[in-house]
């Protein structure tokens, strides 16, 4: 960004000699400070950091009531409209001003960072990411883990029957106190299941006993499902798997597996 500032400043410096000589005196000074003063605000503005609003809300893959009867259409509006956006809003003022960064990298020091993007950063991206992990039943039904991811769950494990069973006990409310997330994670030892409070996720340094990646993950946060399971939080778990996208959580454990790096998600 900086040699792109510097090489527009020697152009437009060039245009206005060149275009001195063909004025007189009088006019031709005052002509060229002019261009000169324009060629280092256009320069300063083309260096500056990014603007507010560099975080947007992506849009669903599919309509609010897609997910019924499992996840109600008000739930997934508010949800998505409100809370979602609510994030975003104030990640960008707290962002305001500064280079901008691709939500996935903010995650790493969002601790160091401070609240403000700690929570609202963490809530972006796991928001953006939990989105696109969801499919309609009649899709989600099809779907399928591949058979790399299969042989990791197995691994860890030891079915997919007995990895559901983990997750949905560690995100049950004796297990997960309050508000928070569940993650299916590739660490250094394979894939691990990890609850994070509040927005946190396993993608920040210091959450959890090493950065991790997820390539799945539930909120549990009461915003997610109150309308329709009120405090029936354990009927929304065990529900929740009938809107599974497994074509894409095994994207995911593709992607992070080759990379060694978090989901990029929509709307960074």
């Amino acid at each position: 960004m900086a040699k792109l500032s510097l090489a527009l400043s020697a152009i437009l410096v060039g245009s206005a000699s060149g275009f001195s000589m063909t004025m007189n005196s009088q006019t031709g000074s005052n002509s060229r400070r002019d261009i000169l003063q324009k060629g280092a605000a256009l320069a300063t503005a083309i260096g500056a950091p990014a603007a507010a609003n560099a975080y947007a809300v992506p849009d669903l893959a599919y309509p609010f009531e897609a997910l019924e009867p499992y996840i109600d259409a008000p739930t997934m509006k508010i949800h998505h409209d409100k809370h979602h956006a609510t994030y975003v809003a104030n990640i960008n003022k707290a962002t305001e001003g500064k280079d901008e960064v691709d939500i996935l990298e903010l995650q790493l020091n969002a601790l160091e960072a401070g609240p403000a993007v700690r929570n609202n950063g963490g809530g972006h991206y796991n928001h953006a990411f939990f989105w696109d992990e969801m499919a309609p039943p009649d899709e989600a039904k099809k779907s399928k883990p591949s058979a790399e991811l299969e042989a990791a769950i197995d691994k860890a494990f030891g079915s997919m029957d007995e990895m559901k069973a983990a997750f949905e006990a560690r995100a049950a409310p004796g297990a997960l106190f309050g508000s928070g997330w569940v993650w299916i994670c590739a660490s250094s030892d394979g894939l691990k299941l990890v609850g994070t409070p509040n927005q946190d996720n396993p993608l920040m340094k210091g959450v959890a006993d090493e950065v991790m990646f997820p390539i799945l993950g539930l909120d549990v946060w009461e915003h997610a499902y109150y309308l329709k399971y009120q405090n029936r939080r354990p009927e929304y778990i065990s529900n929740w798997w009938n809107v599974v996208n497994w074509n894409k959580v095994s994207e995911n454990f593709a992607y992070v597996t080759e990379k060694k790096a978090g989901v990029p998600v929509r709307g960074s």
